[in-house]
């Protein structure tokens, strides 16, 4: 693949609203391994492979265990979620694709509070947006270190 630029230094003013998001997400009443959980389905959805690299790392380095990140892309089938995590998947996949039924925000909100559902919101569309900044410009999978962000 042709060498793309770095977003992360020409892109500085840019991607200062998108750090500030994320600064915002880290004091949500959203648990962070759920959170972690979240922004790896969707890397998975997309096809990002250095969201992917960096949340299943940070996933990990926060207790995150192997058998529920490799069981993450079949979350429905798989006995490892409890039913918050389930319905903060289910909500996120729906976002992500941009259809979202009443029965899918009936179902998160007897899981979620509120608050917590607006701030999944927004967490599913940031790292959405991440996704796509990262794969337009090529950002390389596998240089991500953990904290390296925040």
């Amino acid at each position: 693949m042709e060498k793309r630029l770095n977003v992360y230094t020409e892109g500085q003013p840019a991607l200062k609203t998108l750090f500030g998001i994320h600064a915002y997400l880290k004091n949500s009443p959203l648990e962070k391994p759920l959170l972690e959980l979240v922004y790896t389905r969707v890397s998975q959805i997309n096809g990002c492979a250095y969201c992917l690299d960096m949340h299943t790392k940070d996933a990990r380095h926060g207790g995150e265990t192997e058998q529920r990140l490799y069981g993450l892309d079949a979350w429905k089938d798989s006995p490892f979620y409890n039913e918050k995590e389930r319905a903060a998947l289910g909500w996120a996949e729906a976002v992500t694709a941009a259809n979202v039924s009443d029965s899918q925000y009936r179902e998160a909100l007897t899981q979620l509070s509120e608050a917590e559902l607006i701030d999944l919101t927004l967490a599913v569309t940031t790292i959405n947006t991440w996704n796509r900044i990262n794969i337009a410009f090529a950002f390389p999978a596998g240089s991500y270190v953990v904290g390296q962000f925040g």
